[in-house]
């Protein structure tokens, strides 16, 4: 059973800057592209960023471009997501999901991954 826990949200002011992690288990994690996803109250779900199995290839929502960076150490299990220059809009639980064979672009803006964690607040707010 593959199960996925993410760390490192948290409230920081507009401008600011988090790292979250995304701890897998129960499988090698290089047989997985991982997603990161946010849902705010009252919207859509929203794929944040994606990146393939080996790292090579990446994608970013066009409202994050610029300020997040995806990342990834398969030796390590963990997919990091750097949040910079954070602003109120990106407040909303953030959660990692995982699949196989899985193109970035369809991660990201697909049917829901196999496999998610339960997911960390974020909370952008002076």
């Amino acid at each position: 059973q593959v199960q996925l826990v993410e760390s490192g949200g948290g409230l920081v002011q507009p401008g600011g800057s988090l790292r979250l992690s995304c701890v897998v288990s129960g499988n090698t994690l290089r047989l997985y592209t991982v997603g990161w996803f946010r849902q705010a109250p009252g919207k859509a779900r929203e794929g944040v960023s994606c990146i393939s199995a080996s790292g090579a290839y990446t994608y970013y929502a066009d409202s994050t471009v610029g300020r997040f960076s995806i990342s990834r150490d398969n030796d390590k299990n963990t997919v990091w997501l750097q949040m910079n220059s954070l602003k109120p809009e990106d407040s909303a639980v953030y959660y990692c999901a995982a699949d196989m064979s899985r193109g970035v672009q369809s991660m990201c803006g697909g049917v829901t991954a196999t496999h998610r964690g339960q997911g960390t607040q974020v909370t952008v707010s002076s």
